[in-house]
């Protein structure tokens, strides 16, 4: 036999060793479906054979490892074993955050893996008021409450240990956030701040192409009717004054009146010090009685869109009493109005799916350069507010008003309301 065939025949020999050491080892770095297991092809190889030369990589046939993640051949180096599948390190991640896992902080749930950590967090969420891991109930679960709109989660005690709650948007005031107070009893975020309307003066544009809305809708309000940005106090006082009606509780945010009353009306916006509101000046003002309609309040310190929503309910109130709607029942003359409220709030975050007419009020704010963000989500949650309001009056007239117009249009529901008091079928 020729010295070249000794050669090939050595380096044969030596390439059949090389690939039994690695099937002799490959028992000990079979895949585990629910344990951890890591692995290197030259540590284990070398094991197995002494007489490897160290220069040689070892030898792995094409497709003996697929990568479970990135699905490419694991050919040199360290790899992951795990529910039957092999990974490269920086391919086996965590369903949750995405980052590589390691050994020391591996969770396994179903077929997904998990620091141990973010596994952690999906199932004991911590409280997103004190940012704390929800405690366990009498009963070892846990046991937390959940906003329906903006999902925030926290403590079941912080319903009751005086947490301040933000009188536009109902979210609960985390620890590492400060509220302003309104000196009223009532709290405002910093999100509703941002666009919160504090005297009367600053409402008149929005009161305005409110109306102008009306009108695009040929539902023109020929009486100039006041309107006055009220304090709390102010608001309650004229409400229980006024005979006539029915008013939301536990909170009224307006009120159309029909009595003759004087109003302590905000002239000046009061500015932030601190965590509080200052400089407050208002104004008495006689209101007298005209028409049917002596005045619209509405609450201060509210954001534009809550504002807009209040305004467009009580100028239909003012609208159906004008033009002769008399001694309706409170859930069609309620429903009716939120449905205009409503309507109002879509043409001001949705105006691309609204008519052309019903975009009028939209333009104050788009010639100032749009809504933010935060304040389109807050125009939806106040319309969710209305849809899914569970009184019988507030919400059940509006769904009640909502389907009718949705059927017959706005005009033929109106129509139907003068002629029979209720809505059509």
């Amino acid at each position: 036999m020729s010295l070249d065939n000794h050669k090939k025949s050595d380096k044969q020999k030596e390439e059949l060793d090389e690939a039994i050491a690695v099937s002799l080892a490959e028992p000990l770095r079979k895949p585990d479906a629910y344990k951890w297991q890591s692995g290197n092809d030259n540590d284990l190889a070398k094991s197995h054979q002494n007489d490897f030369h160290p220069s040689n990589p070892p030898y792995v046939p094409k497709g003996y490892r697929v990568c479970g993640g990135c699905n490419r051949d694991i050919n040199y180096g360290d790899y992951l074993g795990c529910m039957g599948k092999y990974f490269h390190p920086e391919c086996l991640r965590c369903r949750a955050c995405s980052y590589p896992i390691t050994e020391g902080e591996f969770s396994l749930s179903g077929k997904d893996t998990y620091h141990k950590t973010c596994f952690k967090e999906l199932t004991h969420p911590k409280c997103e008021v004190c940012f704390q891991y929800i405690p366990l109930n009498g009963d070892g679960l846990i046991e937390y409450r959940c906003h329906p709109f903006w999902s925030q989660k926290y403590c079941p005690a912080h319903e009751l240990d005086n947490t301040a709650r933000c009188c536009s948007c109902e979210r609960l005031e985390p620890v590492n956030v400060r509220y302003i107070s309104l000196g009223d009893g009532r709290s405002l975020c910093l999100e509703c701040l941002e666009s919160a309307i504090m005297d009367t003066g600053e409402c008149q544009p929005l009161y305005h192409s409110i109306r102008d809305y009306y009108e695009g809708m040929n539902m023109r309000i020929d009486q100039q009717i006041p309107m006055l940005l009220v304090e709390r106090h102010a608001l309650n006082d004229a409400t229980a004054r006024e005979k006539n009606g029915f008013h939301r509780l536990p909170e009224t945010r307006g009120i159309c009146l029909s009595e003759e009353q004087t109003v302590a009306s905000i002239l000046r916006r009061p500015s932030v010090s601190g965590h509080r509101l200052v400089g407050m000046r208002t104004q008495p003002q006689k209101l007298t009685r005209r028409y049917e309609v002596t005045a619209i309040l509405v609450l201060y310190g509210l954001p534009r869109l809550l504002t807009g929503a209040v305004l467009a309910y009580h100028l239909m109130n003012a609208w159906l009493c004008l033009k002769g709607y008399r001694n309706l029942n409170p859930e069609v003359e309620a429903g009716i109005c939120q449905v205009l409220s409503y309507m109002w709030l879509e043409s001001e975050i949705m105006p691309n799916l609204t008519s052309s007419s019903s975009t009028t009020s939209s333009s104050s704010s788009s010639k100032k350069g749009g809504k933010s963000r935060s304040e389109n989500k807050l125009g939806e949650f106040f319309m969710y507010q209305i849809a899914h309001d569970a009184s019988p009056i507030y919400g059940g007239g509006f769904r009640a008003a909502n389907a009718a117009v949705n059927t017959y249009g706005l005009r033929r529901t109106l129509d139907h309301i003068r002629l029979t008091g209720s809505f059509p079928l």
